[in-house]
């Protein structure tokens, strides 16, 4: 149903239900309002507590089209009305509307005066109540004078505040006079007059008055905390779902399965143990980068004295020639250029040197005519360029003759080498390296290998790419320290000789010496060691200082395990008969 303009006044309706909570009575007749003279005003009193339900009161219902009345009943003394209706601020559910005022410039209508300062029904200030009219017309009981049904409690209850209207101009000369306070009692048995009366509520006919709110007194603002409160738990949260996170992603889930290990062991190792051996070791040996015009390659050598000098294999240096480039490398990663002072094919040993590297730790030599078969021992080099690997085993036997080289031909590049044979593994990359004992001090120089697919004898070319089978062969340190020395300090080796040419195709047993010239030379040098001897062309030696000797090889492997000078006892076999001979050693110099 539409709602009436402000202002207009409903015609007379059907007999109005009474307030909520009051008994239904017979509609009196229409009361007349009281001057506003005769109000003397109530007694203050306290107002009663609102009952429970929105905005503090229980609101009435509302019928459509309906007045709410006032209760029925007729004034006394006791509750006057008064004669002019303060401003009453809005209730929600309820709407009072004032009386229609003339316009501007025309005069009320009869039974209707115009509020002072009035200008019209919009934008008018409505601050004076309205004076009496005087006859039977005179009561308006819904617009002026009138106390608010409050349908909480079975009365009306007056209004505290005065209705806020448009901005207009206020005459200053009105005497508005003190406020009237109305009696918070109800009113029994009134029953309102026609005109005046109250509209249904519409929620969009008229804002809400009297400005925003205020709190209630003591009530403060929890937002700022509330903000605060929140960011600091959401940043606890965080750091302690990081620090679940961190842990678990760490250490697993709390139901992960956790192995038991032992602790650290940061005890040492015993001396002669494979790692103490190897850790003692280890500072002085070095892996040799060999680059030529036509070949390069790789291997290992061990520092012999705090001026730089370095022992390996010829074979390993040998690619460099005269204009090559040797870089070595410490088992501690420094790098170092290297020189060639001296090398010697025969004995496939190689003395280069560094300068300018500070801390060298060279290595202690030991004793090979010491050693025992079955004594352990330790390889250490770059197999297949792989730096600082150690391998272990033990001394498989002794003096075992064997040659490498051979690639020139004529022999002259023959290695003949009384070596000790070992089953620790060694493989290409592993020539010139140190076989140490239990005392960590070098016994022999790994030199050669056994290879499986090498088809025969001992294999001295340990560049080649056959793999370790256990047989791997050293180069003594007593002879290697000899021909160290001269190297260093000469710059060449000298050769152990016995003056006699060998016939090497010889296929019996012993070494047979040759029987014509070869090359011009004669089979036995005139005036050699052999010569002083009483050694013939053809005869067959069999025997060095007591030990057999099988083949010509064999017997220059004996005769290189000695120095020059050295004395030996031949066994020597001429027409069925053996004989002894003692002959001392010549010497030969290569260079």
């Amino acid at each position: 149903m539409a709602t009436p303009a402000q202002g207009t006044a409903l015609p007379p309706q059907a007999a109005p239900l009474p307030p909520y909570g009051a008994p239904a009575t017979p509609q009196a007749a229409p009361q007349a309002a009281m001057p506003a003279a005769a109000y003397s005003g109530p007694p203050q009193s306290p107002a009663p507590a609102a009952p429970s339900g929105t905005n503090g009161e229980e609101r009435a219902p509302l019928v459509p089209g309906a007045e709410q009345p006032y209760p029925a009943g007729a004034a006394d003394a006791a509750h006057p009305r008064p004669a002019t209706d303060p401003a009453v601020p809005h209730r929600p559910g309820l709407l009072k509307t004032a009386a229609p005022q003339p316009a501007p410039g025309q005069a009320a209508a009869p039974g209707q005066t115009a509020a002072p300062g009035a200008t019209g029904s919009q934008g008018a200030p409505m601050d004076a109540p309205a004076a009496p009219v005087a006859g039977p017309d005179a009561p308006q009981e819904g617009t002026d004078g009138a106390f608010i049904p409050h349908p909480g409690d079975g009365g009306p209850r007056p209004a505290s505040a005065p209705t806020p209207h448009a901005p207009g101009p206020h005459p200053a000369s009105i005497d508005h006079g003190p406020t009237p306070t109305p009696d918070y009692a109800p009113l029994p048995n009134h029953t309102p007059t026609p005109q005046g009366a109250w509209h249904q509520y519409d929620p969009w006919s008229a804002p809400l008055q009297g400005g925003p709110v205020a709190p209630p007194a003591g009530r403060r603002s929890r937002r700022g905390p509330l903000v605060v409160g929140a960011v600091a738990l959401a940043l606890l949260a965080g750091g302690v779902g990081g620090g679940i996170g961190a842990y678990v992603e760490r250490y697993g889930g709390l139901s992960d399965i956790k192995l038991s290990q032992s602790g650290a062991d940061e005890g040492g190792r015993k001396p002669d143990s494979v790692a103490g051996i190897a850790q003692t070791a280890l500072p002085g040996v070095v892996t040799l980068h060999v680059r030529g015009s036509a070949e390069q390659g790789t291997g290992t050598g061990f520092v012999l004295d705090h001026q730089g000098h370095i022992l390996t294999n010829n074979h390993v240096v040998e690619p460099a020639g005269s204009g090559g480039e040797i870089s070595v490398t410490f088992s501690g990663g420094q790098t170092a250029k290297a020189k060639v002072v001296g090398r010697d094919g025969g004995y496939d040993l190689a003395v280069v040197q560094v300068e300018g590297v500070a801390g060298l730790r060279p290595l202690t030599l030991g004793n090979s005519d010491s050693v025992r078969v079955g004594d352990p021992v330790v390889a250490i080099g770059a197999p297949f360029d792989l730096a600082n690997t150690v391998t272990a085993g033990i001394i498989s036997a002794k003096q075992r003759p064997i040659t490498a080289g051979g690639k020139k031909g004529d022999g002259s590049d023959v290695s003949y080498v009384d070596a000790l044979q070992t089953d620790a593994p060694i493989n290409p990359g592993n020539s010139g390296g140190p076989l140490v004992d239990a005392k960590a001090r070098v016994i022999g120089i790994n030199s050669a290998i056994r290879a499986a697919d090498s088809g025969g004898g001992p294999d001295g070319d340990s560049q080649a790419q056959g793999g370790s089978i256990g047989l791997g062969f050293a180069i003594p340190i007593n002879q290697a320290k000899r021909v160290a020395e001269e190297l260093i300090n000469s710059g060449r080796a000298t050769h152990p000789v016995i003056g006699v040419t060998l016939e090497m195709e010889y296929a019996g047993d012993g070494a047979r010496v040759s029987e014509r010239s070869k090359d011009g030379r004669q089979p036995v040098l005139p005036g050699g060691p052999g010569a002083k001897a009483g050694i013939k062309a053809g005869d067959v030696i069999t025997k060095v200082d007591g030990a057999p000797v099988h083949s010509g090889e064999e017997l220059i492997v004996k005769i290189r395990s000695h120095r020059p000078g050295d004395t030996l006892v031949l066994t020597v076999q001429r027409g069925g008969k053996e004989r002894s001979v003692r002959l001392s050693l010549g010497s030969s110099s290569t260079g």
